[in-house]
């Protein structure tokens, strides 16, 4: 036998006996084919040859062998009773071995079975799935061939199904959002649950219909904008929102989100114009409408409601107001053209919101004239100055008023109203312009009074105007014949004579811008009176200051520098005496004043007076004129006078004697020198004065430095009568004002038999008894 090495099999040599020399694995090799030669011993020795075949017989030695240690599946949960679901396969190296397969752990609920189907083992579902039970089966899977067995790991994965469909908790929803939420903002997240689990519950988020305004994240389902929102464009919008899963078939879930925009008071209130403009008239009542102004505000609610005001613009420093709800402009107080001809206001409407908002408009007021203005002339009064002989038809004067109101308004009338009669002038109706129609002459009248009157129909305004005239140089100096009375009251008392100056030569010139000079042209060449030239001021000669009587004579002159006049003046002295004036009364005279008294009744007086006590003129010394200041309002003038009695002696009247005299014969007084006289009042204690019952004693003194009285004709220097008195207290009182009293019994008035008691204003004696007598 030729072999190799391994060769399983030997031959006996010597007998031929083919024996198994190792172990057979008819797995390994099945079949041998060899030769076998038989050989003699023979020489040479012959041989045979012969093949021989062996077929090796299986026996039962080897276990099924699966060809897969483990084995996976996936099986939807939805698949049907009957499903394969996978096939395993075992080997037996053994001939014409029968595997049969069977589950041998791990079918929980025997939801498996597995078949012998071409050599392996097909396992096929048995039951329906459950993935919410079971999600994964590890079964174990044995292969025997009857004797021998082998096992294998097979895992089946139960995959979800897709059999839940993606739910929204609701099929509506509502959200809100503020229309002033930037781009982005996510308004709500939308989602929707689906029972499945992995890809099958994996939702994906799509919006129906294409809203630019939003945009939903596909995997969150986030709502967000991506676009401005505007409330006053659109209030709200509804998106179809669909919730899909990514399982096969896919599922799918309809909501419907509506979204209501929010208003935010994002829009400030619009007038519907630009500015406004509006008139009125000047002269309405308060609260009058002007105009009406009108805003509207896009957002809703509070934010839009819109009200008006002036407040933090221009009402026209109050003379306006706006209803703060219709807009209307009313004024609110009596409006004049002529102050404030155009306001310019500005009004703020306003909405509710929070924060407010506000937009300004100008409202344009014109005010509208009336007729509520009389012209106004420049001043309440004009002067007016003219020379006077101007020719007649001359424009002395322009007389013009203003009216504040316009147009036809402002048309003004002059006329003269008042103080043109006769007609001297002439106003122009139209220009104001004021003409001379005279002859103009100062001395005549050197100032003409007239009313004008403006008139701006049915207004009027009225002025003065005083048309005074310039003097020129076209009269004389005017001097009458004049008197100096001077009284010289000789007293021991210094100072009594008149040194300063005692009045002023009585010349007139009716040209009173003339400068007059005055001077002695004769008689007075001793100097007895002093004249000033300029002034035409007198003054006494010191040299006058004795007590001789005198009359002296003296011829003046004035002149204008053009013109002059001259009249005689009469210096006379006379010497007063205390006999005089202890002789003297005095009289009072009804309704008379000093300067009428002087110029010109004083001579008729003298006459009179004389006439009535039979002596001659130039007897009767008058030496005092004074208005008496104790009557009040009645003119009542006190003249003191002394006369000497007619004959030789040269013996004055006294006191009583002159006053019997003369009231006794006071109507022939009045008759003769044209006044009246009233009954005497020289007694001061008339009047009871002294208060207490203290007796009134009169006193009489007379003062010599009273100035000189002055009128037309005569300077006169005067001797004042200066009445006193004297109170005395009645007996038995002292003090000053005797009101101590006295107790008269204190010097025992009575003697020793009598006893004294004191009584009111004395004392009264009574006497002891057994005596009698004062």
């Amino acid at each position: 036998l030729e072999t190799g090495t391994g060769f399983p099999f030997t031959i006996n040599n010597s007998t031929g006996w083919i024996v198994v020399a190792s172990e057979l694995d008819r797995e390994v090799v099945d079949f041998y084919n060899f030769g076998v030669e038989a050989q003699d011993q023979g020489n040479p020795p012959m041989a045979s040859s012969a093949s021989v075949s062996v077929t090796i017989l299986d026996v039962n030695d080897n276990s099924p062998e699966f060809t897969q240690r483990e084995y996976s599946a996936r099986l939807n949960e939805d698949a049907a009773v009957g499903t394969s679901v996978l096939t395993v396969s075992a080997v037996d190296r053994d001939a014409n071995s029968v595997i049969t397969y069977q589950i041998s752990s791990g079918n929980t609920r025997n939801r498996f079975s597995i078949t012998s189907q071409s050599g392996g083992g097909l396992i096929s579902l048995a039951l329906p799935l459950d993935y919410k039970l079971e999600r994964q089966y590890l079964l174990t899977i044995a292969a025997s061939d009857g004797t021998r067995q082998d096992t294998a790991q097979v895992v089946v994965n139960v995959t979800d199904a897709n059999t839940h469909r993606p739910v929204f908790q609701s099929s509506h929803y509502t959200v809100n959002v503020n229309e002033d939420r930037p781009v982005g903002t996510t308004v709500v997240v939308i989602s929707a649950t689906d029972e499945d689990t992995g890809e099958n519950a994996r939702i994906t988020y799509l919006m129906e219909d294409s809203i630019p305004q939003f945009r939903i994240a596909a995997d969150t389902g986030a709502v967000t904008t991506q676009m401005e929102l505007d409330y006053e464009d659109q209030v709200s919008y509804t998106l179809a929102i669909t919730a899909r899963d990514n399982g096969i078939p896919q599922k799918s879930d309809t909501t419907y989100l509506e979204i209501l925009v929010s208003d935010v008071n994002d829009n400030a209130p619009q007038f519907l114009r630009d500015s406004y403009q509006g008139s009125i008239y000047e002269d309405v009542p308060a609260f009058t409408s002007v105009l009406q102004v009108s805003a509207t505000d896009r957002d809703s609610g509070l934010n839009g409601r819109v009200f008006y005001t002036f407040q933090g613009g221009e009402d026209g420093d109050g003379d306006f107001i706006i209803e703060s709800t219709s807009g209307i402009v009313r004024t609110l107080r009596r409006l004049d053209r002529e102050n404030v001809p155009f306001y310019t206001l500005r009004a703020f409407a306003v909405d509710k919101g929070i924060p407010a908002r506000r937009t300004p408009v100008e409202i344009q007021v014109t005010v509208l004239d009336v007729n509520d203005n009389p012209p106004v002339f420049e001043r309440d009064e004009f002067d007016i100055f003219v020379e006077e002989n101007s020719p007649i038809g001359l424009v002395v004067a322009r007389i013009t008023a203003t009216d504040p109101d316009e147009g036809t308004n402002a048309q003004i009338m002059y006329q003269i109203v008042e103080g043109n009669i006769p007609e001297v002038f002439q106003l122009d109706i139209f220009s104001g312009e004021l003409t001379a129609l005279a002859d103009l002459d100062y001395e005549s009248k050197a100032e003409y009074v007239m009313v004008v009157q403006a008139t701006s129909a049915p207004l009027v305004s009225r002025a003065t105007v005083h048309v005074r005239l310039r003097d020129v140089n076209d009269n004389s100096p005017q001097l009458k014949n004049f008197e100096i009375l001077f009284n010289n009251y000789i007293t021991n008392r210094s100072g009594s004579f008149p040194g300063g100056v005692i009045g002023r030569i009585p010349a007139h010139d009716p040209d009173v811008s003339d400068s007059l000079t005055y001077a002695f042209e004769q008689g007075n060449e001793l100097s007895l009176v002093l004249l000033d030239p300029r002034s035409g001021d007198l003054r006494l000669s010191p040299a006058l200051d004795n007590n001789r009587p005198l009359e002296a004579v003296m011829r003046v002159s004035v002149s204008d520098g053009v013109h002059s006049a001259t009249a005689q003046c009469t210096l006379r002295v006379t010497v007063i005496t205390d006999e005089m004036l202890s002789s003297s009364i005095t009289l009072r005279l009804a309704d008379m004043s000093q300067e009428r008294f002087l110029s010109p009744l004083l001579s008729r007086f003298l006459e009179g007076v004389a006439a009535v006590l039979a002596t001659p003129r130039h007897r009767v010394v008058l030496f005092n004129i004074q208005t008496d200041t104790d009557v009040g309002a009645a003119r009542i003038l006190n003249v003191s006078l002394s006369a000497e009695q007619p004959g030789p002696g040269a013996r004055f009247f006294s006191s009583e004697e002159l006053q019997e005299r003369l009231y006794l014969n006071r109507s022939l007084l009045a008759a003769a020198s044209a006044q009246r006289v009233l009954p005497f009042d020289d007694n001061v204690c008339l009047r009871e004065p002294c208060e207490n019952y203290m007796r009134c004693v009169s006193v009489l003194q007379f003062d010599s430095s009273a100035p000189f009285l002055a009128s037309d004709t005569i300077l006169f220097r005067p001797i004042r009568p200066v009445p006193g008195l004297r109170c005395r207290c009645p007996p038995g009182f002292t003090g000053d004002y005797c009101e101590t009293e006295i107790d008269l019994c204190y010097s025992s008035p009575c003697g020793a038999h009598g006893r004294c008691r004191s009584r009111e204003g004395g004392y009264t004696c009574e006497c002891h008894e057994d005596f009698t007598g004062e």
